[in-house]
């Protein structure tokens, strides 16, 4: 158990963390990413909901 904690410690220093410019764009363009598709869904729920409440 103690060779694998400082087999996962030696590993997470090779890790390359991103900076904080790049960490901040990344969140924005998630966060955008989301917002599109929710709204995208929202408004074809909303065209399926007309379109069947106009049929029955």
């Amino acid at each position: 158990m103690f060779k694998f904690f400082q087999n996962v410690s030696r590993e997470m220093k090779k890790v390359s963390w991103p900076k904080r410019q790049e960490l901040t764009r990344y969140t924005i363009t998630v966060l955008a990413t989301v917002a599109f598709v929710a709204v995208f869904f929202a408004i074809v729920d909303l065209g399926i909901s007309q379109i069947l409440e106009l049929i029955s």
